[in-house]
């Protein structure tokens, strides 16, 4: 059932004010490939811009504050952890991505933490595109949910 719709099929807001108050959390994860020089300019902190990892945690945690701003139908939450890791990684070769969102509310946190990975990818993207504008970011997903009506959810 999409609960984004009334009964005349016209998208609002899903009303919330029934819901159990929880403690909510969701991660999601996402990567950026790139080639293994650019990989190594990050790594060794070379980058023109300053530190591409620093950067793209705090713009992951900004964009999860942003939320309800991007995405029409999100509930603005009172968001009490976000936490954005990226890990580097020579295999793919480039940045693995992990944003963990957390509350505790009437509603989940699934899109805080997807617009964190992605807000903090394209920021990779932007820190280092001067140097390597083939980058491709994808892998964008869910990969814990937990709290609320429908329980855990973890990604296999």
């Amino acid at each position: 059932m999409l609960t984004h719709f009334d009964d005349q099929g016209r998208a609002h807001m899903v009303d919330v004010s029934d819901k159990a108050v929880t403690d909510r959390i969701a991660t999601a994860a996402a990567w950026i490939r790139m080639a293994p020089e650019t990989l190594d300019l990050i790594g060794e902190g070379r980058a023109k811009k300053g530190d591409v990892l620093g950067v793209a945690r705090l713009a992951g945690i900004m964009g999860a504050k942003k939320t309800p701003d991007l995405i029409p139908l999100c509930h603005p939450l009172a968001i009490t952890r976000v936490a954005v890791d990226l890990t580097l990684d020579p295999d793919l070769p480039g940045v693995r991505i992990a944003a963990t969102v957390r509350t505790t509310g009437q509603t989940g946190v699934e899109m805080e933490a997807l617009t964190a990975a992605s807000v903090a990818a394209l920021t990779v993207y932007d820190m280092v595109k001067a140097v390597d504008r083939g980058m491709e970011i994808g892998g964008l997903r869910v990969t814990l949910k937990d709290g609320g009506k429908s329980g855990r959810f973890e990604a296999p």
